[in-house]
């Protein structure tokens, strides 16, 4: 799959917004303490991918109700669904000057019963894009950040109605972002996901 820039203009994908809120003291703070441990930018973003990935729960497995979605709220708060720990990463990855894309994938839920739009990011090193996703690891799902083959969480089953979407977006899809800000608990947030974009 060639994965596409919804905007061409690089620039775009280092801003800050709402969601991606890098500039927050917060994110600048933990941002400036994974840096500390890091020899150059390719391994400062896999500590904040490991980072994201591993000490921000995600909140489905830890049956965790809350729902975050602006990046700050998410390293606050130490959860979030998918959707928000690729917003706490695309911040964590900027605060850096690393451009960094939300991207998603359509997968069937666990039940079999219908389907959910999943986030990721994808980091751009080498002139080339590369997904990632900092979901969080658990039985069957193995993640691990690379910019020599996706090592992702999941691999859409097209039979089952599944895909991945090529686009690289600057900012949070609207329908995502509308769904996560209306949720009063993350119970509600699973059904008013979008189930295609």
């Amino acid at each position: 799959m060639e994965l596409t820039q919804d905007n061409p203009d690089l620039s775009a994908y280092l801003c800050a917004d709402e969601a991606i809120d890098h500039r927050h003291p917060l994110v600048r703070e933990t941002a400036a303490r994974l840096a500390r441990d890091a020899e150059d930018s390719y391994a400062y973003a896999a500590l904040a991918f490991a980072f994201v990935r591993d000490a921000i729960t995600h909140s489905q497995d830890a049956g965790d109700p809350r729902v975050t979605w602006r990046a700050s709220d998410v390293l606050a708060q130490g959860t979030g669904i998918c959707h928000a720990k690729a917003h706490a990463l695309a911040a964590l990855l900027r605060a850096e000057d690393i451009p960094t894309a939300l991207c998603y994938q359509r997968l069937a839920h666990d039940d079999g019963e219908g389907h959910a739009v999943h986030g990721l990011v994808a980091v751009r090193f080498g002139g080339a894009w590369h997904r990632q996703d900092p979901r969080g690891n658990k039985p069957g799902v193995d993640a691990r950040f690379s910019l020599d083959g996706e090592r992702l969480a999941f691999r859409p089953d097209r039979a089952a109605g599944e895909w991945d979407y090529p686009r690289l977006l600057a900012a949070p899809h609207p329908a995502v972002l509308d769904a996560l800000r209306s949720a009063p608990d993350r119970a509600r947030l699973w059904r008013s996901l979008p189930t295609a974009l």
